[in-house]
């Protein structure tokens, strides 16, 4: 029987950019407490990044939505805000790869 082998390089994907997007969203609201909502934005952070979510991004993009009307309607720092667009922006380009077939 063969053994698995570790590739060598990754391949960036828009996948890893998501990724990377939410990790950094969260790590900014972190930085941020207190102010109002924190600990909502964050209950739902970890949720759009939860494997179920993952395997279901039009699940994520409702998440998504409902962090953006959350914080719509507190305040919250500048950055959060500004990262939650980078979020947005990142998953219209993995919506996009996936519909071109970039991505399986």
């Amino acid at each position: 029987m063969p053994f698995y082998k570790e590739p060598k390089g990754y391949a960036k994907t828009a996948l890893s950019d998501l990724q990377g997007a939410w990790e950094n969203l969260r790590e900014v609201v972190a930085e941020s407490i207190p102010f109002p909502e924190w600990k909502r934005l964050l209950f739902h952070i970890d949720d759009a990044m939860s494997w179920e979510s993952v395997r279901n991004l039009q699940q994520m993009r409702k998440t998504l939505l409902l962090i953006r009307n959350i914080t719509a309607q507190a305040e919250v720092p500048e950055e959060v805000r500004e990262w939650i667009g980078t979020v947005e922006e990142n998953l219209d380009e993995v919506l996009k790869a996936i519909e071109e077939g970039e991505i399986t």
